[in-house]
């Protein structure tokens, strides 16, 4: 298959397809993407989640916002245009992820309605659960597990998002877990149920 650039070539036609990893895996690939405000619980979810399923046998891999922008995307600013881009590639990274069968948990603030679409355009809206991770801010404040709200209150850092940059509350997504209301044992029973079906491999039992 020949790409726009007549240089670059795929060769998809003589890689293992996504079905038979799957089935070498026992489990279905899936995407499920955290977004909300920093302190919001995002990555503590994925991990919960993470654990859970390990213990059940599944692979994951988690892809979150400081592993992400510390390497591949450390060349990134935080404005509209490299937020954007931040988010572009990292929804293809976890592309090739579920195209290896695995269940990928992502966990970035992704603040604008835009950048959720463009990801779900990426991944396949079948092959992605977004799951809204709602916080006040001023709880997410008041947590500062990384000291991020003192820095940008104090100005030392810019374009933050709830202060002076803007988050967009979702109008659609798959799941909202409100983590001002539920601890994280509680947040993994509502998300739990809704994530298994999604990955579950109908010969898994029978197959240990």
């Amino acid at each position: 298959m020949t790409l726009k650039n007549e240089n670059i070539y795929q060769h998809l036609d003589l890689m293992d397809t996504q079905g038979e990893k799957e089935h070498l895996l026992k489990q279905h690939g899936h995407i499920v993407w955290f977004y909300g405000l920093s302190g919001s619980g995002k990555s503590t979810l994925a991990l919960a989640l993470e654990k859970r399923l390990k213990t059940e046998g599944y692979l994951t891999q988690i892809l979150d916002g400081d592993s992400i922008r510390s390497g591949l995307n450390y060349d990134l600013s935080f404005s509209d245009k490299d937020r954007a881009e931040n988010i572009r590639r990292i929804a293809e990274v976890a592309k090739l992820f579920l195209n290896a069968g695995i269940v990928t948990l992502t966990a970035f603030i992704t603040p604008k309605i835009e950048f959720r679409d463009m990801a779900k355009k990426i991944i396949g809206s079948d092959n992605i659960s977004e799951v809204y991770v709602k916080c006040p801010l001023e709880i997410c404040e008041a947590r500062d597990v990384k000291g991020l709200y003192a820095k940008a209150e104090s100005g030392h850092i810019k374009e933050f998002t709830g202060k002076d940059s803007v988050f967009e509350e979702p109008t659609n997504c798959d799941l909202t877990i409100d983590t001002k209301e539920c601890n994280i044992d509680e947040c993994i029973e509502i998300l739990y149920p809704q994530i298994i079906p999604q990955i579950y491999f109908q010969n898994r039992l029978k197959s240990k």
